[in-house]
């Protein structure tokens, strides 16, 4: 069962958008779990969380990112930390977000 079953057409779109984005940083792993998928280089640098109409996407960082479009923000070590944010369409991956995409996509290849 695909982890885009309970939810709807766009947001598979969103998705589209986001690995479409990351791609262009060098080799990227999409690893599918039961209810998510770990983008990866060598190691997990975000996981997209499918909701039922949106995408709950989840950037590592060594810093918190500090915006109003991170709802969350959850120290996990002495230098990395989760920050979430609810992304409802592929227009909302823009420069910024591509940004902090790219800066934990760099900390997870080092």
């Amino acid at each position: 069962m695909s982890v885009f079953a309970k939810s709807e057409p766009g947001v598979e779109k969103t998705y589209a958008a986001i690995l479409k984005a990351v791609s262009k940083f060098g080799e990227v792993r999409a690893e599918e779990k039961k209810t998510s998928i770990h983008l990866c280089a060598k190691t997990g640098f975000a996981g997209v969380h499918p909701r039922k109409s949106a995408i709950m996407l989840n950037i590592r960082s060594d810093s918190p990112i500090k915006s109003k479009r991170i709802r969350k923000v959850e120290k996990v070590s002495a230098n990395r930390f989760h920050n979430e944010m609810l992304v409802e369409s592929p227009k909302e991956i823009d420069a910024e977000v591509v940004g902090w995409l790219r800066a934990a996509y760099a900390l997870s290849s080092d």
